[in-house]
């Protein structure tokens, strides 16, 4: 009797964990959201937009980096932050990605010094010092390597994924914020 009971019960859990043929339909003409989509339903837009955005909501300038890393980009998306709630978490994010490369995605946050963001003791570091003689952090996180650094009242963050990470180096990162005037 023991023995049924066991066979009985090894046979209902075969039964329930072994995967069934179900079919599934799909319409063909459904498609993945385009790169623009996806961006645009989280609130990104054209980086012109944020930046004016910023800018009006600060009622000060924000200069951009003049170059960015010599990896082809395909579409350039911004954002601009607003904690309406606390007041301390504003900034501006904009992203350059590779619809075809998702390892080449670069980004520069900026955020007001006075809710700056520590990076003491946080990742791989290593200081820097730029034109202007200011110290830049490169800090090596597991996803993405930043250069951090702080001109004209802002705290910049510029991002890159970790994957191309031997192509652009943090000099190549140190370039770019040197080319902020």
């Amino acid at each position: 009797m023991n023995k049924r009971i066991n066979f009985i019960c090894l046979i209902l859990c075969i039964a329930y964990f072994v995967p069934t043929n179900d079919i599934a339909f799909a319409n063909p003409n459904d498609s993945p959201p385009s790169i623009e989509e996806m961006f645009t339903q989280v609130g990104y837009k054209s980086a012109e937009e944020a930046v004016k955005e910023f800018e009006n909501h600060f009622k000060k300038d924000v200069k951009l980096p003049k170059i960015k890393p010599s990896i082809p980009f395909t579409h350039q998306f911004g954002r601009f932050y607003e904690d309406k709630e606390y007041d301390t978490n504003d900034f501006l994010s904009i992203h350059f990605v590779n619809e075809k490369s998702r390892e080449n995605n670069y980004k520069v946050d900026i955020r007001p010094l006075k809710n700056k963001i520590n990076f003491k003791d946080r990742g791989n570091q290593k200081v820097y010092t730029l034109e202007n003689g200011q110290k830049a952090i490169y800090i090596g996180d597991q996803v993405m390597n930043f250069l951090v650094f702080e001109k004209d009242n802002w705290q910049y963050m510029l991002g890159v994924d970790k994957k191309v990470s031997n192509k652009v180096t943090p000099e190549v990162l140190v370039d770019i914020a040197n080319s902020i005037e």
